[in-house]
């Protein structure tokens, strides 16, 4: 007799349908299955021999073929141990049930229970997608696979409970659960912005960063804090949407790091990997692509510690993701494409001995060691770090006084803010558009006249005196209720149903996400929303010639000034917010 049993496969982030047919009949017992499986497919046959006996139900003593349709698919992993069991057990007769609109999915333990199985969101994204119904996986995934609505997911803790519920003879109710609208706590952060002692400036640009997804290099000598500033940063950003947080979980349970217990993930991610790392370790790859560094720190923060020691192919790889945000890891055996949007956070010393420039300890380098130090980053490369700054060596008097820097709760209120009104315009809300900047008076005088001196001199040196002159409220203040964080909110678990039902996918590649902060604006919403006055192209004309910029920079000095102007408040850039913008691009030369 002849049964199919529908499953699912997965190419990079997206489900795959697979028919599971399973024939017996008659001849020397042997069971093979076809279909391009893997070992551990290949090896579900004696799994299910003990598992169907404990089980209290019978392994056919005949001839079996199973195959995985489409033949050309790759299965992998013991997935498809549970619905090749109800494949046998249709095909044996011990099971009359319409499983016809359902998609099965599970590993099955010697003893007949089922086992935390990886890959089950993006698995309940395809049923959905390809009109299913019902969704069959072990209990202990339940909670993952409902987080897709429109889907009855029934949890089975055990193959035995499964075939009764079946049967008819024992129901298992369907799972009804959706994610929170919103959390009910803040993660808990390993750094904290009041622990850091000094650094103004660097604290100025990592909110910077935070607020519109721009990455960032930190440059200093040793024990200078930049590895603490960096580990700051995840603390000051704002939550993650309910669609982020979904391709966030799709991601880690694609790369098996999603534990049973926490179906959606909250935090964002932050990744740190050692500079010995492999090119196939960051970016992604195998002889079965798999997601690497970049695509785990999707929505999260990317750290680069000790930037030069890294291979320089390596870093050379990190090129494409920084512009695209998605990766496409292609292989003799198929290509997969992972998202990546992530903000890069990079450090490192300004030589091999760490203390050149330093103004308490000698350098021991040469200048020949000294400048091989820094070729080892490239141009192309730096030229995608919108914000570059040195970290000096904090003041004795500062580190041991007992005054604290503002918490990262205080400043993740701006940002949030900043963020919300990002969102809010490239959303389209015309109450955020359609503001012509005025004259700002000395503000914007001085701010000319001290970049242009600066640039003309000793190259451009990062300030903060902009970031604290004060402005009046704006339309976008008034649009947000004018207090930080006051739109901070999660969308409607109703908002991503909705999403859904307009195809949403997790594969940014399929249906390319809208760009959320400034860091991801394209070239047709920079030159919609980044226009300047006259002071202020002015001010950038002559930066670009001064500073030998490119037109990657130019791009990202613009998107750096709508940030900074986000962060005042203020609807124009003005010309003060593109002079702090250029201080933290480097001089050329």
């Amino acid at each position: 007799m002849l049964a199919c049993i529908h499953s699912c496969a997965l190419s990079g982030l997206e489900g795959e349908l697979v028919q599971v047919e399973v024939d017996i009949h008659q001849g020397l017992p042997h069971t093979t299955i076809v279909g391009l499986p893997d070992a551990a497919v290949r090896e579900s046959k004696d799994r299910l021999y003990a598992a169907l006996r404990n089980a209290g139900l019978s392994y056919p003593l005949a001839r079996i073929t199973i195959n995985l349709a489409p033949a050309d698919l790759r299965k992998a992993g013991p997935t498809y141990d549970l619905p090749i069991a109800l494949g046998i057990l249709q095909a044996s007769e011990q099971l009359s049930a319409d499983l016809s609109d359902t998609i099965v999915i599970g590993e099955i333990a010697l003893d007949g229970g089922l086992r935390h199985t990886h890959g089950i969101l993006p698995v309940a994204v395809a049923a959905r997608a390809r009109g299913f119904h019902r969704l069959i996986v072990p209990a202990a995934d339940a909670a993952e696979a409902a987080l897709v609505p429109g889907v009855e997911v029934i949890a089975a803790p055990d193959v035995r409970s499964l075939v009764a519920h079946l049967r008819g003879e024992a129901v298992l109710a369907p799972v009804d659960a959706l994610p929170p609208p919103q959390q009910d706590q803040p993660p808990a952060y390993r750094a904290d912005l009041c622990h850091v002692r000094g650094q103004e400036q660097a604290r100025r640009a990592l909110e910077i960063a935070a607020a519109g997804g721009h990455n960032l290099l930190l440059s200093g000598p040793p024990g200078s804090g930049k590895t603490m500033l960096a580990r700051c940063l995840p603390s000051i950003l704002p939550p993650l949407s309910l669609e982020e947080a979904l391709e966030v979980t799709a991601v880690c349970s694609i790369a098996a790091q999603l534990p049973a217990d926490t179906p959606l993930v909250r935090a964002r991610p932050f990744r740190s990997p050692h500079h010995t790392i492999s090119g196939a370790g960051l970016i992604g790859g195998g002889t079965w692509p798999r997601p690497g560094e970049v695509s785990l720190a999707h929505h999260g923060v990317l750290f680069l510690d000790e930037l030069p020691e890294f291979e320089a192919r390596v870093l050379e790889a990190l090129r494409q993701p920084l512009e695209d945000r998605v990766v496409t890891i292609a292989r003799a055996a198929g290509s997969a494409t992972f998202p990546a949007s992530f903000t890069l956070v990079a450090a490192r010393n300004p030589c091999p001995c760490g203390y050149y420039g330093d103004s308490s300890q000698a350098c021991t380098c040469s200048v020949a060691s000294v400048l091989r130090y820094e070729r080892r980053v490239s141009g192309p490369l730096l030229d995608r770090i919108d914000l570059q700054l040195d970290v000096p060596r904090v003041e004795t008097d500062k580190l041991m006084g007992r005054a604290h820097g503002e918490a990262s709760a205080a400043v993740r209120k701006r940002v949030v803010t900043a963020r919300n009104i990002q969102r809010a315009r490239l959303r389209g809300d015309r109450r955020l558009t359609g503001s012509v900047a005025g004259k700002n008076g000395r503000a914007v005088e001085s701010a000319v006249a001290e970049f242009v001196a600066l640039a003309a001199d000793d190259g451009p040196r990062a300030t903060s005196e902009h970031h604290a002159a004060t402005q009046p409220r704006s339309s976008v203040q008034r649009a947000t209720g004018g207090a930080p964080g006051g739109a901070d909110s999660q969308p409607e678990v109703t908002a991503y149903a909705d999403d859904l039902r307009d195809g949403f996918r997790l594969n940014g590649a399929r249906a390319p996400r809208r760009a959320t902060c400034n860091a991801e604006m394209g070239t047709e919403e920079v030159n919609a929303h980044c226009r300047l006055d006259a002071a202020g192209e002015n001010l950038l004309r002559a930066a670009m010639r001064q500073l030998s910029l490119s037109a990657r920079s130019y791009h990202r000095v613009l998107k750096l000034s709508r940030t900074i102007a986000d962060l005042a408040g203020t609807d124009a850039i003005r010309a003060a917010d593109v002079a702090e913008a250029l201080q933290y691009r480097p001089r050329a030369g």
